[in-house]
C-alpha cells in the first residue's frame, strides 16, 4: 500500500485554496483527525506567505470544528444592552470586555448563561492577526483551566469574541486592587496550581503551544477561585523535532517575558516558565512585577527579590504583609525556592510545567498555618465603600464626643481653675431659670389662649 503524507493545504482546500492530487486515489488518502491534529499558527498567519483564510472558511466548521457558534452583531448587541456602560466590565490590550447573557432564544442549543463579550479595539494594539488565533486554538482546544470561547462574531470591520463569563475576575485585581480584600494563601496556591495545570497542558500537545503572556491579568478566576488562562492573541507555536526553539518577534509584557527571549528573540516553553516564576514572585509578595512608584532598586520585582529567595531567614521580610502571618512556612519555602528555579537566568536549569505542577500541588495539603483571627471580608460596591467610611467616621467622632465628656468629669480639661468655675456658673444659670415644663401636650391653640390669659393678668396687677 503506497503511504502518502497529507498536509493541512490538502485537507481543508477550501481553506487554502488549493486542489487535491488528483493521482492520488481516495482510499489511499489518510484522513488528518482534528480531534488530534491541531492546525498550525504558521497556516493562518496574515502575512503574504502564509494562505488566506475568511469568513466562510471559519464559518464552514473545516477549521475549528463545530464547538463556536458564529454570533451576528445585532445579537451581541441585544444581549449587552448595546455595549452599555452598566455591562463594562474592563479593558484590555485587545479591546473592552462588557457582560452580557444568552440562552437558547439567541442561538438554539445554548444554555442559559452569563458570558463576556469582548470587542477588538480598532486602534489598539492588537488586530485581525491576534483574533483569528485566539478563535482558532481556543476552537480546537479545551481544557479546565483554559478559558471557554463560545463563539465569535466576524461582520465587516467588528471582529468580537464571546466567553464564558467568570465571576471573579482577574488574578491581577484581586492581588491589588485597593477594593479587593486579601486573597488567604491557600486560595493563592489553588490558583497558580490550576494556571500551571492550564500552560503544562499546553506545552504537552503533540503540537506544543508557547503561551507568551503569561501574567496576572491574564489568569481569570471562577467563583470557586479555579484559574483559567486567557488571552490568547501572542500564542505561537513551539519548536518540534530536533529544532530548540522559534524565532519570532519579541512581544509581551514589560516584567514577565524572559530575559533571553528579550535579547535573541529566541522563545521556547521555558520563556513561558519563567513567567510564571514573575506571577508566583507577586503572588508571594504582594507587589507588582514593575512598579515606578518603588525606589528605583526596588522597582523590578525579580531584581529585588530573587536572591532573597534562597535565605529561609529573609522570607518573613518579603512575604506579603497583608498576609498578617497567615501561610504555611513549609509551604512558603517550597514556593519561594520553585520561583528561584523559574527565574533562572538558564533556560535548561528551569523546570518544566509538569514539575511545578506536582512540586505545587502538595503545598495545598501542608497544615502547618498558624491559627489566627483571619476575617475574610467580601469586597463590596463603591457606593458601599463610602457609606462604609461615613459609619467609621461618625463612630470616631462619637468615641471623641465621649472622651472628652470623661475628661470634663474628671475635671482633666487642660483648662484654668478660673475658665472652669466661669462655665460652671453659667450651666447652673441655665438649670437655675430653665423653663418649666408640664407632662401634658397642649395643641397650638391652647397654648395661645393660655399665653393670652397670663398676659392680661398681668396687666390688672398694674
Amino acid at each position: 500500500m503506497m503511504a502518502c503524507k497529507i498536509g493541512w493545504k490538502s485537507v481543508l482546500p477550501n481553506c487554502f485554496k488549493a486542489k487535491i492530487d488528483t493521482n492520488i486515489v481516495p482510499s489511499e488518502v489518510k484522513v488528518v483527525n482534528l480531534d488530534r491534529h491541531r492546525l498550525a499558527f504558521s497556516d493562518i498567519s496574515t502575512d503574504s506567505r502564509s494562505v488566506f483564510i475568511s469568513l466562510d472558511d471559519l464559518s464552514s466548521n473545516a477549521i475549528i470544528g463545530s464547538n463556536l457558534h458564529v454570533f451576528t452583531l445585532a445579537e451581541l448587541k441585544l444581549i449587552t444592552s448595546d455595549f452599555s456602560s452598566a455591562n463594562f466590565l474592563g479593558k484590555g490590550g485587545f479591546g473592552p470586555v462588557h457582560k452580557g447573557f444568552i440562552d437558547d432564544k439567541i442561538k438554539p442549543g445554548l444554555d442559559a448563561q452569563p458570558v463576556a463579550v469582548k470587542l477588538l479595539d480598532l486602534d489598539g494594539n492588537q488586530g485581525h492577526q491576534e483574533w483569528l488565533t485566539e478563535v482558532v486554538l481556543l476552537g480546537q482546544l479545551r481544557h479546565h483551566h483554559l478559558v471557554k470561547l463560545i463563539g465569535y462574531c466576524w461582520e465587516d470591520d467588528q471582529r468580537l469574541l464571546v466567553y464564558e463569563y467568570m465571576a471573579r475576575g482577574n488574578l491581577e485585581d484581586q492581588l491589588f486592587s485597593r477594593y479587593s480584600s486579601c486573597l488567604p494563601w491557600l486560595t493563592r496556591i489553588k490558583i497558580m496550581v490550576g494556571a500551571a495545570k492550564g500552560l503544562a497542558f499546553l506545552h504537552g500537545e503533540e503540537k506544543p503551544v508557547i503561551y507568551r503572556d503569561f501574567k496576572a491579568s491574564n489568569i481569570l478566576l471562577d467563583s470557586d477561585y479555579r484559574a483559567k488562562l486567557s488571552d490568547f492573541g501572542l500564542a505561537k507555536d513551539g519548536p518540534e523535532g530536533e529544532d530548540t526553539h522559534v524565532s519570532t518577534r519579541v512581544m509581551g509584557t514589560h516584567g514577565y517575558a524572559a530575559p533571553e527571549y528579550i535579547m535573541t528573540g529566541h522563545l521556547t516553553s521555558k520563556s513561558d516558565v519563567y513567567s510564571f516564576g514573575v506571577v508566583l514572585l507577586e503572588l508571594i509578595t504582594g507587589k507588582r512585577a514593575v512598579d515606578k512608584k518603588r525606589p528605583t532598586k526596588e522597582r523590578n520585582l525579580v531584581d529585588w527579590i530573587r536572591p532573597m529567595l534562597r535565605d529561609s531567614h529573609k522570607l518573613d521580610r518579603i512575604m506579603d504583609p497583608r498576609l498578617e502571618g497567615q501561610y504555611s512556612t513549609q509551604g512558603a519555602k517550597k514556593v519561594a525556592t520553585l520561583a528561584y528555579q523559574c527565574l533562572s537566568h538558564h533556560p535548561r536549569s528551569r523546570p518544566t510545567m509538569s514539575d511545578i505542577v506536582k512540586t505545587l500541588e502538595p503545598v495545598l495539603d501542608l497544615k502547618d498555618i498558624p491559627i489566627g483571627p483571619f476575617v475574610y471580608v467580601v469586597p463590596t460596591s463603591k457606593c458601599d465603600k463610602e457609606m462604609e467610611i461615613g459609619a467609621l467616621k461618625t463612630k470616631v467622632d462619637d468615641e471623641n464626643k465621649m472622651n472628652i465628656r470623661e475628661k470634663i468629669e474628671k475635671g482633666d480639661t487642660g483648662e484654668s481653675r478660673g475658665d472652669r468655675n466661669t462655665r460652671q456658673r453659667r450651666v447652673g444659670h441655665r438649670h437655675k431659670h430653665g423653663l418649666k415644663t408640664d407632662t401634658i401636650v397642649y395643641s397650638d391653640a391652647h397654648l395661645y389662649h393660655k399665653t393670652s390669659k397670663a398676659r392680661k393678668n398681668k396687666q390688672n396687677s398694674y
